[in-house]
């Protein structure tokens, strides 16, 4: 495994650094890269040549001596000039915290769309820095940077590099105007749409998975569930129907995380733009972390940044089983679960369904037998609460939506 020190600048409050810096770590473990000690500079002390100060940066001069490690990792982007400044005082490869989960997105990235989405993003990254990465970077053996565009693009100009973010771009488009058409059929079919979303790692796949198992038709369609970083990049929808509930698609998008890169934001827009078609968001929190309302913030800010922000939201605070926190008056509506042994699923449900169907109407209609693609289409998307067959009419009882409402009016009674 190879090995590395990790340097943060202290410009949070207390005991942030050491969260930014853990976080740091895990990614860096992801890539098989093991952090054997840590450096923190007091922001006031930086210099805008080194990021950090001439003192400390010979402190970790001396220490890469000692301990001849393959990387030192800055949990700050750092500029084409800091990386060349850094890597002439440290004779070793410098990276910063963006390119570290640039290529931890590309050892996750298993779809086409995926692959390309991370590729624009790293060339972007890349192409301002060329001048900037040092040989013994470039050529490490199974090292940061040769995935992807990886080491090959390293040697290529900006002109080039130009040219390939066209052309992936370009490939991009065609596949999310697949995606799109396929929002689209979503939108006219009259089904409400629910997006989970969340910090990496709190759950959002467990829930998804929660749900299908108390849908109707969930069976044989779990998401991949991993206990890592980013364990997909790839929203998945799945249509949920609970007993004697209107059925509704569900997507599991990507995590996010502190200081996301905006490259990553940028190539991933197209990915999430559905989340911005939700009728209601479910943001998972991972409640038994020490720093759960940091990382609310986190994903409210992306949010924000992708135009979703006013969507009407359910927090669902997790792993409740691991922790006595206090749910906090600010985030509301909210429920407490444990997504682990099922605590509180069925109030989550119940909740769930009452926001996402609130708007919903009690209308009784007469439809006749012969018009059976307007039955169908209340059996559909319609609550049925109640149902007579009299002579060639059928009377039916349902909880409907605006649309369906406005749509069936001539049938109302």
């Amino acid at each position: 495994m190879r090995t590395a020190f990790v340097v943060g600048i202290d410009r949070y409050k207390p005991e942030m650094i050491h969260y930014y810096l853990d976080e740091l770590k895990n990614l860096a473990f992801s890539l098989n890269i093991d952090v054997v000690d840590s450096f923190t500079q007091p922001s006031r002390q930086t210099t805008p040549a080194y990021k950090v100060g001439e003192g400390k940066l010979q402190e970790i001069k001396k220490a890469v001596e000692r301990k001849n490690v393959d990387y030192v990792i800055f949990d700050e982007e750092l500029t084409n000039s800091q990386i060349r400044n850094l890597e002439e005082v440290l004779d070793v490869a410098v990276i910063d915290r963006t390119l570290l989960i640039l290529e931890t997105f590309t050892k996750r990235a298993k779809t086409k769309e995926a692959m390309l989405q991370v590729e624009i993003a790293q060339l972007k990254y890349l192409k301002p820095r060329l001048s900037a990465m040092r040989s013994s970077f470039e050529q490490q053996q199974g090292g940061i940077g040769q995935r992807g565009p990886g080491e090959k693009k390293l040697e290529l100009d900006r002109r080039k590099i130009e040219r390939d973010i066209k052309k992936q771009e370009k490939a991009l488009k065609n596949i999310v105007r697949v995606r799109q058409t396929n929002r689209n059929k979503r939108r006219k079919s009259l089904i409400k749409n629910v997006a989970i979303v969340g910090y990496t790692n709190a759950g959002k796949s467990t829930l998804m998975n929660t749900l299908l198992k108390a849908s109707k038709n969930g069976e044989g369609k779990d998401a991949s569930v991993k206990d890592q970083l980013f364990a997909t990049l790839e929203t998945s929808t799945r249509q949920i129907q609970f007993k004697d509930k209107k059925a509704f698609t569900l997507t599991d998008t990507i995590g996010f995380l502190s200081k996301l890169p905006h490259e990553l934001v940028e190539s991933f827009k197209a990915t999430l733009e559905e989340i911005k078609e939700a009728d209601l968001l479910l943001h998972v929190v991972d409640f038994a972390h020490p720093y759960y309302l940091d990382q609310i913030q986190t994903t409210e800010s992306v949010l924000k940044e992708l135009g979703a922000d006013e969507i009407e939201t359910l927090y669902v605070f997790n792993k409740i089983d691991l922790t006595n926190n206090i749910l906090p008056p600010s985030y509301s509506p909210a429920v407490k679960v444990s997504l682990k042994d099922g605590t509180n699923i069925d109030t989550l449900i119940e909740t769930l369904n009452d926001k996402l169907f609130k708007d919903d109407t009690i209308v009784v209609y007469a439809i006749p037998q012969k018009d059976g693609n307007i039955i169908h289409m209340l059996n559909e998307y319609a609550e049925i609460l109640h149902k007579d067959y009299e002579n060639s009419v059928v009377r039916i009882k349902a909880k409907v939506s605006r649309p369906i409402k406005e749509r069936l009016k001539a049938y109302e009674i």
